[in-house]
């Protein structure tokens, strides 16, 4: 399935989100259509899989992705996000999410609002992970090979998750790790907009000058992904 050569303007762009096929309220197509009202350029599908459902999520959010494109005003990424996996698990689910048609694959970090099992940050950097979601008190060295391997940071507007970003935000900033803001939507009240999103940023010590930066590199993880075949990294 080809879903390359999808042209969009850099607006908002919301690459961790959740539909009806995990924990999220709505089905896709009603997602899709309340982000394209509020903005949204591109956004990303990306319910919770494990070994005992990643065979029928993300084959659905494919056909979901497939059938709105050309239909709707917003870009739409079929994806997965690994979620409380151990860490010793996650580079067999990664590469099996991809192996399915994954375009964005998220890992549920080590946020201080969950009890996260130790190493996970580390498993999903090792592992190639698109995105490490909401990593809490990431340490200096994961830092660094987040940095080494170009895996991206989440900067969260999900409350819970979002008392790290601060955290996040410095040592990104510190080691030179790119930044992405998402908001880890499970209800319709949890999308905002492209100006909400900068607050976010701003209110994480991420300044005025860097805001942009992070906007940017979020369409660039869009096309890179829109670009990736089948089982590709």
């Amino acid at each position: 399935m080809d879903f390359s050569g999808i042209l969009f303007n850099c607006n908002m762009i919301d690459l961790h989100t959740h539909s009806i096929f995990s924990d999220g309220e709505l089905i896709p197509a009603e997602l899709i259509r309340r982000a394209a009202v509020m903005g949204y350029k591109a956004i990303a599908i990306t319910d919770h899989i494990d070994q005992s459902n990643i065979d029928l999520i993300i084959p659905r959010i494919i056909k979901a992705a497939q059938a709105l494109k050309g239909h709707v005003g917003v870009t739409v990424v079929p994806g997965a996000e690994i979620t409380h996996v151990p860490p010793s698990l996650i580079p067999g689910v990664v590469k099996e999410a991809r192996k399915l048609g994954a375009k964005i694959v998220v890992v549920h970090g080590e946020t201080i609002a969950e009890p996260v099992a130790e190493g996970t940050n580390r498993a999903a950097i090792e592992a190639g992970a698109d995105i490490l979601a909401h990593p809490g008190l990431i340490s200096r060295e994961d830092l660094l090979f987040a940095k080494e391997n170009g895996i991206t940071l989440e900067i969260t507007a999900r409350k819970g998750h979002s008392l790290s970003n601060g955290h996040v935000a410095k040592g990104a900033l510190e080691f030179g790790v790119p930044l992405t803001i998402n908001t880890d939507a499970h209800s319709p009240s949890d999308l905002v907009t492209r100006d909400f999103a900068r607050r976010v940023l701003l209110s994480a010590g991420i300044g005025d000058a860097r805001v942009n930066t992070v906007f940017a590199h979020a369409k660039q993880l869009v096309e890179r992904a829109l670009s990736r075949k089948r089982g590709g990294k």
